[in-house]
């Protein structure tokens, strides 16, 4: 295949380049006609296709409307009536059936009259509710475009379906009837422009006389290398003495002006010992002639030899910088020197005024006597500069004397555009002002500050953007005023070299900041920024990210979740690893958490779920080979009602929980310990108890009792002490904070105080129901007085019909002992508790089904409802909201 393609390139290759462009035009031509015949060709079939759509519901809605189809509908036989119409209109309208049909699909006409009375084949649901169908079904005459709309009487009643259809079959031969026309303009086309191409060859050709690719492309390349490429001067001379070319170095060598061409040397201002020379037209070999202060090496031929114009051609070579050359480098060493300890010295943290400060202290005195380093304020909170905004402010400075009036270090510096800081930031290019006695703009930021630098003695700056991966983050500012010799633009090149490599140190830190505060946001974002409204709990919570350069931010969080029946749940988790990697799969495994506490599962069962969540992440992203593991991660999960004060909790692989009793003593909660999330294999456990009233739950990450300077037993005891005598919940997280974390903590610390309310007997009510359908119409006056009792009256009725409804489906389908249960929260919730395990599940009743619209009604009415099982059976609850000022308040006695 390869020599198959190679010999094609060759045949092609070979052509004169006028031939290879008419095959070029050619090709392309036919390419774009056959995409545009093809394009008609879909364009055409998406027209028939579209124009198939619209006749169809045209008829459709044209029958369905027209007279006497109502009427006929409601007669004693419709298909009598209506066949003959319907065959008729769909023979006047071209279109392949018309079938007109009950709401439910049984056939009035079809064009086969056996097809009469049986079910229709397609949809026509949203048709029955009012609505219209379009689709392609394949039916009884085969694949169909149709629509179906209703037949409706007076008062907006569906009495009857209206369905018209032609085929695909003709659609296709509808749009293949247009293919001749399109090919044959479509060859029209191609003819004209390959005449046209023709032309344009030829004309080609006749530029070009007939030169091959290859032989053009060389003579382009070597003029273009003999003009800018070449590092001597060359200069032709034609016959007469005038100047027919000079490339760029002989007009360098020389001063050349830029109209030098057709003039002779004398009058183009070369020197007039080299002016005769090349007027004279004589041989030379590397003769030496003075040119422009410069000692030039001049060699010179005549053109003529071989049948060529007549004239001469003369190079120059620039013999002057090999007496300078030995100097150079000498002083190339030095700045060699200067560069390798500069990237030893500078870059050694990754902090961005750090970093600035080094390479103020460097650079004073080995390049510069003063030394100051301005950034743009974004820069220093790790975001991408505002290069229109010239306001710097300077992080860094450093001085061979302290006397010298400089803006002092932190200050934000307004440069107005005529200042070298402002062009360099500006424009990514250094500025040199070697002279500043002449106040060429650099002093405006301060006149009066400029008049004493000068005066003592400053007199020589270089401004150097401060440039990295193609961004300017800021400004350097080299000074000179002990050393008599002013900035030379050789400096510049070496102070550009040495910010340079300071500039990639400092990016690197600015990037670093950037990550640390991108994942810090990301952290925050995915942790709940405000708590839901409950009154179960009294919640204060506090959240540290791990100081930068000690592994960032981790992968601790915690949640508060409102349950049903004014229960609460607290969690706290702690995924492994540090950084972005970690928060977004503290905000996976929150959000899993979320989605767990909807199916009211018990602590031991949502950890389960939990464990086998990442199990499958961690299954997932290993095949990738992208992330990290999440093995490991570890959960606690405390689920607490106010109604009964039981606390139930479970945890994975986490630290226990401390509890705070009224009389102020503080423990730890015995919960079995589950093994990491992730492992897998151990079923998890759950412990209950049962707080006092005006009790607190701590929760916490391992950052806030680990360090590597004590045991993990003994933070545990600090916190301990910490929490005793616990009062206000805001109070003890900064108790506990204070007293356990370090000034800069090595890893993230979630801490979760919350002091527990009850619900009184005047907020909840209950009732024992006997498995008798009479005891429902107890209840009912039970609820009802109880809602009395609350003065909730007007959700009276709403909570009887509830009531009602749960406790005889109770009755009939469940199994004793059936309890109700009201509370009166932020919402009126409602609960009907059996003994049955079978969960109600939600169905609309038809019209004929004498039950089954119970529990349709309690969706209906009540805000939300849902199943929670329990050891001995399950509840389904309600809840109803409530107005504002009828909620009850939570006090922490109920």
């Amino acid at each position: 295949m390869a020599g198959f393609f190679g010999r094609i390139r060759t045949a092609v290759t070979a052509r004169p380049l006028a031939q290879q462009v008419f095959a070029l035009q050619v090709v392309i031509v036919l390419l774009l006609a056959l995409a545009a015949a093809a394009a008609l060709l879909l364009q055409a079939r998406a027209d028939t296709d579209r124009e198939a759509r619209n006749r169809v519901l045209a008829v459709a809605r044209t029958f369905a409307q027209a007279p006497g189809v109502r009427t006929a509908l409601s007669a004693e036989d419709p298909s009598a009536v209506l066949q003959p119409r319907t065959e008729a209109a769909r023979k006047a309208s071209h279109v392949d059936f018309i079938v007109v049909m009950t709401p439910e699909g049984i056939r009035y006409t079809h064009p086969d009259p056996a097809q009469i009375g049986r079910r229709y084949i397609g949809s026509i649901g949203p048709a029955a509710r009012g609505g219209t169908v379009r689709e392609t079904v394949t039916g009884t005459l085969g694949p169909s475009t149709r629509a179906v709309v209703p037949v409706t009487a007076p008062d907006g009643a569906v009495v009857g379906l209206v369905s018209a259809g032609i085929t695909v079959q003709r659609v296709n031969d509808t749009a293949h009837g247009q293919v001749p026309l399109l090919l044959s303009a479509t060859g029209v086309a191609l003819g004209l422009s390959v005449l046209g191409t023709g032309l344009v060859s030829r004309r080609l050709r006749l530029q070009t006389h007939g030169l091959e690719p290859a032989e053009m492309t060389r003579m382009y390349e070597h003029h273009d290398a003999v003009l800018h490429a070449v590092r001597e001067g060359v200069l032709i001379v034609d016959g007469d003495g005038r100047l027919v070319l000079a490339n760029d170095e002989a007009r360098r060598l020389l001063d050349l002006p830029a109209d030098v061409e057709g003039r002779t040397a004398a009058t183009a201002g070369v020197d007039p010992e080299l002016a005769r020379l090349l007027t004279e037209g004589r041989s030379a070999t590397d003769e030496v002639h003075v040119a422009r202060g410069r000692l030039l090496a001049v060699s010179q031929r005549p053109t003529g030899r071989e049948g060529g114009p007549s004239g001469t051609v003369a190079t120059l070579r620039d013999t002057t910088e090999l007496q300078a050359l030995e100097g150079r480098a000498v002083v190339a060493r030095q700045r060699l020197r200067l560069l390798y300890d500069a990237g030893l010295r500078i870059g050694n943290r990754l902090d961005v005024v750090y970093t600035c400060q080094e390479l103020a202290d460097f650079a004073v005195p080995r390049f510069a006597d003063f030394v100051a380093v301005e950034l743009s304020e974004p820069v220093l909170r790790g975001e991408e500069p505002a290069r229109a905004d010239t306001s710097l402010r300077r992080v860094a400075f450093r001085g061979v004397r302290d006397d010298v009036p400089f803006f002092p270090l932190g200050r934000l510096i307004h440069f107005t555009p005529a200042t070298p800081q402002a062009a360099g930031f500006r424009s990514g290019r250094s500025v040199l002002e070697p002279d500043m006695t002449r106040f060429a703009g650099w002093h405006e930021p301060d006149p009066e500050r400029a008049h004493k630098l000068v005066e003592a003695g400053v007199h020589s700056m270089i401004a150097v953007p401060l440039r990295a991966r193609g961004v300017v983050l800021g400004v350097v500012t080299f000074w000179r005023s002990r050393r008599p010799e002013p900035f030379e633009t050789d400096d510049v090149a070496l102070g550009e070299e040495l910010v340079a490599r300071a500039a990639v140190s400092i990016d690197n830190a600015r990037r670093y900041t950037r990550e640390h505060a991108m994942a810090d946001t990301l952290q925050r974002s995915l942790l709940p920024s405000a708590l839901p409204e409950q009154n179960a709990l009294d919640v204060a919570h506090r959240y540290l990210p791990a100081q930068a350069g000690h592994g960032g931010v981790g992968g601790d969080w915690f949640d508060v979740i409102p349950l049903p029946g004014a229960r609460v749940a607290l969690v706290v988790g702690d995924v492994v690893g540090h950084g972005l990697h970690a928060a977004a799969t503290m905000g996976r495994l929150r959000t899993a958490v979320h989605n767990f506490s909807t199916l009211d599962l018990p602590p031991d069962e949502l950890l389960g779920h939990m464990d086998e969540l990442v199990t499958r992440i961690d299954l997932a992203e290993n095949a990738e080979g992208e992330a990290a593991p999440v093995t490991g991660a570890t959960c606690l999960y405390v689920i607490y009602d106010p109604s009964t004060r039981w606390c139930t909790l479970a945890r994975a692989g986490h630290l226990p929980p401390a509890v705070v009793g009224p009389d102020g003593r503080a423990g730890f909660i015995d919960v079995p310990a589950g093994p990491p999330l992730g492992l897998g294999g151990m079923p998890f456990e759950t412990a209950t108890l049962r707080l006092e009233p005006g009790s607190s739950l701590a929760l916490y990450t391992d950052g806030l009792v680990e360090d590597r300077r004590r045991d993990i037993d003994d933070g545990l005891e600090l916190l301990r002490q910490a929490l005793v005598d616990a009062g206000d919940p805001e109070e003890t997280c900064g108790r506990v904070l204070r007293a356990l974390l370090p000034e800069r903590p090595r890893d993230d610390v979630a801490l979760l105080i919350a002091r527990t309310r009850t619900l009184g007997g005047g907020r909840t009510a209950a009732w024992d129901v006997p498995p008798d359908p009479s005891a429902v119409g107890t209840v009912r006056s039970a609820v009802t007085r109880t809602m009395a009792e609350w003065g909730l009256e007007e959700e009276s009725f709403v909570t009887e019909l509830i009531v009602s409804e749960l406790v005889t489906n109770a009755i009939r389908h469940a199994s004793p002992p059936v309890r109700v249960r009201l509370i009166r929260d932020r919402a009126l919730i409602c609960e009907v508790s059996d003994g049955s395990s079978t969960s109600p599940h939600l169905r609309r009743a038809t019209t004929t089904d004498e039950g089954g619209r119970g529990l349709f009604l309690v969706a209906r009415f009540a805000d939300r409802w849902g199943t929670r099982y329990t050891a001995d059976g399950k509840v389904i609850w309600t809840e109803q909201p409530l107005p504002a000022a009828d909620r009850a308040a939570g006090d922490g006695t109920g």
